[in-house]
């Protein structure tokens, strides 16, 4: 797998599981699923970060989803 396409796949999963971690809460539940999916994203983004020579800074990141976007896309 890509390293651009693991971070950008790992920042939406991990943005998707907010609200499913906020409604559990909400309705008093344990969030577990939610917590076991931050978990995965989190994983994804550290295999990204690590793997990638150099890494990533913060500047580089809207940049690097827009171009996984655009090649998955167009």
């Amino acid at each position: 797998m890509d390293y651009d396409l693991a971070l950008t796949i790992g920042l939406v999963i991990g943005v998707f599981s907010i609200p499913a971690v906020v409604s559990a809460l909400s309705d008093r539940r344990a969030p577990r699923v939610a917590a076991i999916v931050m978990i995965v994203a989190g994983g994804l983004v550290a295999y990204a970060m690590t793997q990638k020579p150099g890494g990533y800074t913060i500047d580089q990141i809207p940049n690097v989803i827009v171009k996984v976007v655009a090649r998955y896309v167009g």
